[in-house]
């Protein structure tokens, strides 16, 4: 009754003055059926120990049943969690992040010809990576849908349809004015005409955005949740979640409202099965992201968008300073005790520079360093779309450097499909999209199928880039998950001799009573180490360390004794 009594104060916060009847009309369903709620997850932290891999289902394997015949190549690797690109119905103008249908996945997904569209296909999926102790979240637009959506096809008719309410509508564009357009260079405005009225939308101008003023919406997008969460998925990734409420006069972003309905959302998933996770994507500095986390009562994990960049500002610039400035507490606050980064080597598609967590300094010298090509170029320079192996020039080396970077780092990291094995650019995929959205979005570069016959030959091939970064990555993975230190450990940054000027970037995992030294080499040359004598009886898991001295772009982990 307490999580009850919570999600109506909340709702009162949200809408003072409006009943809470509908609200607690809704709560009975559940409480009708106290005995058969879905039993609470052995661990509810699960996340703080995961190895999450990114990836859209129909380019890594054709559909569903493709994915679960790869499940063991994913356990195999090391991967513990899959994090589902957008899989529910929607007409692809967006890679499915505008939803035409929060409660059906994609047809095309579930039988390769469309024809076979049993939802349980999905929910077999499901059983099997739980079977191989495979968790699976997945993400949910809550900001906005398609305009395919049932609700906006109706809200269009006319203005005293009921759905109207569900969007945002305007006799003109001058509402909202100082909210910011996310998409320079692909979007002039974020209003856009339908009929004789205009609706706001923060994204694409196919994709409205809802209106969390009518507390319908709320309920609606919780009923969403639940659905999914009682299919057995595992978690959320809380898309765009900075912009759910939208009020004059500000930029309509991290309103206080907004964290309301997060919290909302939380609470009702603990209501029914505590453990699920809601993933923020808030695209911030960290002091702001932290606060999607609330008091260990909102999301549980958010991303830490500026160390990402920083790492490829660390790896151009041959120091590790960037990322020690970075992680330093003066930037990165810290967590609740259920808090988690979840950290990555892109924006799953692209290498963001949003001014929003990087200087325009900073923009630039990224920019200039990873923007190998003119197509790489995305949202006026605020984004670079290339892949890992493709930034990094198929320099195995720096890919590894980069690999080894965030796997040692404090937080639970990500993986995006194919890069694992270096994976190139999809020149032929990123013009299909072109013609088929009618957008000119160089994301589509970053995606593209995986060719498995291709890659198969490739890992068999010893000197190949793909089996050399395949094999090294996969046992960083193996032995990152026999240590619950790189998930939950704190960490400290150690400045070995000789090695002041950031060249080497060294720390120290600690967590009980394991601890690990790590030490990579930013840099191209091969460098003298001398070793504190509290690490002379370490052993190095990799070998890389010769008697005094660490390979160009190398790195180290050695487990204390």
């Amino acid at each position: 009754m307490q999580q009850r009594d919570l999600l109506i104060d909340i709702w009162k916060n949200l809408y003072p003055g409006i009943s809470t009847q509908s609200l607690e009309n809704y709560l009975l369903t559940f409480e009708a059926g106290q005995n058969d709620k879905k039993p609470v997850n052995e661990q509810v932290d699960w996340y703080k120990d995961a190895v999450v891999y990114s990836l859209y289902a129909d380019l890594f394997n054709t559909d569903f049943a493709g994915l679960t015949q790869k499940l063991d190549y994913l356990h195999d690797l090391g991967v513990n969690c899959i994090w589902l690109l957008p899989v529910l119905e929607s007409p692809m103008r967006d890679a499915g992040f505008d939803i035409s249908d929060y409660t059906k996945i994609r047809a095309e997904l579930l039988d390769k010809t469309g024809k076979n569209c049993d939802q349980q296909i999905f929910r077999h999926f499901l059983d099997d990576a739980h079977q191989k102790g495979i968790k699976v979240i997945f993400d949910i637009s809550m900001n906005h849908t398609s305009d395919e959506h049932p609700w906006f096809v109706e809200a269009s008719k006319s203005k005293e349809n009921p759905f109207r309410d569900y969007y945002i509508w305007s006799d003109d564009t001058t509402l909202y004015q100082d909210a910011r357009i996310i998409f320079k260079g692909i979007e002039s405005s974020n209003w856009e005409k339908k009929g004789d009225q205009y609706y706001f939308h923060r994204f694409f101008n196919f994709q409205p955005d809802l209106n969390y003023r009518n507390p319908q919406v709320l309920i609606e997008i919780s009923k969403v949740l639940l659905f999914w969460q009682n299919a057995g998925v595992d978690g959320f990734r809380a898309d765009a979640t900075p912009y759910i409420w939208k009020e004059e006069g500000t930029e309509c972003e991290n309103l206080t409202k907004t964290h309301l309905v997060v919290k909302f959302f939380r609470a009702i998933l603990d209501y029914v099965a505590p453990g699920s996770l809601l993933l923020a994507e808030a695209c911030q500095q960290p002091a702001k992201v932290v606060e999607y986390m609330g008091s260990g009562d909102e999301c549980q994990a958010a991303y830490h968008f500026p160390l990402m960049p920083r790492i490829f500002k660390s790896i151009a610039m041959h120091s590790g300073k960037p990322i020690e400035e970075t992680l330093s507490g003066e930037f990165t606050p810290e967590l609740p005790e259920s808090g988690q980064w979840f950290t990555f080597l892109r924006c799953h598609d692209e290498l963001s520079l949003e001014l929003v967590y990087v200087t325009e300094e900073e923009r630039k010298y990224i920019h200039q360093q990873y923007c190998l090509q003119p197509e790489w170029n995305f949202r006026l320079g605020e984004g670079i779309s290339a892949r890992l192996s493709e930034l990094m020039q198929r320099d195995e080396r720096r890919i590894l450097l980069a690999f080894s970077i965030i796997l040692t780092l404090p937080g639970t990291p990500v993986i995006y499909y194919g890069d694992e094995f270096g994976k190139l650019n999809d020149e032929a995929y990123y013009n299909e999209m072109i013609s088929l959205t009618g957008k000119d979005d160089t994301r589509f570069l970053c995606r593209g199928k995986i060719n498995w016959e291709e890659l198969s030959q490739n890992l068999a091939n010893p000197d190949s880039l793909s089996s050399k970064i395949y094999n090294k990555l996969k046992l960083m993975l193996h032995i990152r998950n026999q240590h619950k230190t790189f998930g939950r450990g704190s960490i400290e940054f150690i400045t070995l001799p000789g090695a002041e000027n950031g060249e080497l970037l060294s720390f120290i995992r600690s967590y009980e009573k394991e601890k690990w030294l790590i030490i990579h080499n930013m840099t191209a040359q091969s460098k003298d180490i001398i070793l504190p004598a509290f690490a002379w009886n370490s052993e190095d898991v990799f070998d890389n360390i010769l008697p005094g001295n660490i390979e160009p772009y190398g790195f180290s982990w050695m487990k204390m004794n």
